[in-house]
């Protein structure tokens, strides 16, 4: 049995925990220099569990569910993580990622 990728495996910690209404979880590594790995993620995630939470408590939950992965290779992960009001209110549109600043590119 092949072991599932990074990006499988985060879709299926958050799917999990959070039981997100939407939920993306897109690969941006190849948009960084140096080696094409999984390190680079942009996250989207709707869930009513970000209710009256605010904005750093929600990180740090996302944090504390891919802390095996941040401490093996992952190190960069743009969040952007709403409520389903939030959602609803930014037209379901979440921002983009900036360009890489740093690497080798």
């Amino acid at each position: 049995m092949s072991a599932m990728s990074v990006q499988d495996t985060i879709q299926a910690k958050l799917s999990e925990a959070l039981q997100p209404s939407l939920l993306e979880v897109a690969n941006e590594s190849h948009m960084h220099g140096g080696p094409a790995t999984e390190s680079h993620f942009n996250i989207t995630a709707v869930s009513t569990t970000f209710t009256d939470t605010n904005l750093v408590r929600r990180h740090q939950a996302v944090y504390k569910l891919l802390e095996q992965e941040l401490a093996e290779g992952v190190h960069a992960l743009a969040l952007h993580l709403y409520t389903e009001q939030e959602w609803e209110q930014r037209q379901g549109a979440s921002p983009s990622s900036p360009d890489c600043r740093g690497g080798s590119k």
